[in-house]
């Protein structure tokens, strides 16, 4: 796919690695780039940057993501690529005593945000794109959801949650021509991994969004589903299924590291 002459939506587009892709797919000829963020000041300031739209919308929320949808398609046209890149950093804890957490409420924004957002742009964009012969989707995601993430349980298992997802939207609209990425890097700059403590996510260093963007135009050139910036992980995952017991141990040698390190 070439973003040159097409309509993207980007969502989480004010800041880190969505307002690199916005930057990225504004130079590569996007016809219009909308952004759609809760940080309703940032969105605006990037689509002014990139001559687009800006939209306030919190990705938990289906009307807000349909209003997203319904408005891009009346004032600009057809969405040919949406980019579902909203993602927060809750739930970290290195120290936790219990995986399973002592509230709901990290576990249920991380399944509405990392999870339920990408439904709800399927939901209201399938049936758009089937009518109009196809489209394609774009869902930031994370190594984390092809591993796991030491120290947060609820990042993990929505983003693995979030794979499921994708490579269901692929399977069940490939003959529609609905194409499907999914955008899983390590550590990359920005504010979310700066404000979670320091794990193994960085253990292969931190890219930056720009380097990200440029990664995922190539992907999405290509079309290949599984776009790594840290191509590395494709190492990490032969591991994981190739022995899934020494796997764990080495995970779990891991975090005790960490929580060592945390703990001083």
């Amino acid at each position: 796919m070439q973003v040159t002459g097409k309509v993207v939506v980007v969502t989480g587009g004010a800041n880190g690695i969505g307002k690199a892709l916005c930057e990225a797919f504004h130079n590569a000829g996007a016809a219009k780039v909308v952004v759609a963020d809760m940080d309703a000041a940032n969105a605006r300031a990037v689509a002014a940057m990139v001559d687009g739209a800006a939209f306030k919308c919190d990705v938990a929320q289906e009307k807000d993501i349909a209003h997203v949808i319904e408005e891009t398609e009346r004032q600009f046209g057809p969405i040919e690529l949406f980019c579902s890149n909203a993602g927060i950093g809750g739930g970290f804890d290195p120290m936790s005593v219990n995986a399973g957490g002592a509230s709901d409420e990290p576990w249920q924004r991380s399944w509405a945000i990392h999870v339920m957002a990408h439904v709800y742009a399927a939901r209201h964009l399938v049936p758009r794109m089937k009518a109009r012969g196809g489209g394609y989707f774009l869902n930031t995601i994370s190594a984390a959801g092809l591993l796991s993430q030491v120290g947060s349980p609820a990042y993990s298992t929505t983003k693995h949650a979030a794979v499921g997802f994708a490579e269901n939207l692929a399977i069940s609209h490939k003959a529609h021509n609905i194409k499907v990425s999914i955008l899983c890097p390590q550590g990359v700059d920005t504010n979310m991994l700066r404000s979670i403590p320091k794990g193994p996510q960085s253990g292969d260093g931190d890219l930056t969004p720009e380097q990200v963007a440029k990664d995922v135009l190539a992907g999405l050139q290509q079309e290949t589903f599984l776009i790594l910036p840290h191509p590395q992980v494709l190492g990490y995952m032969r591991k994981k299924t190739e022995n899934y017991d020494r796997w764990i141990g080495g995970m779990a040698k891991i975090q005790a590291k960490m929580r060592e390190e945390f703990g001083k």
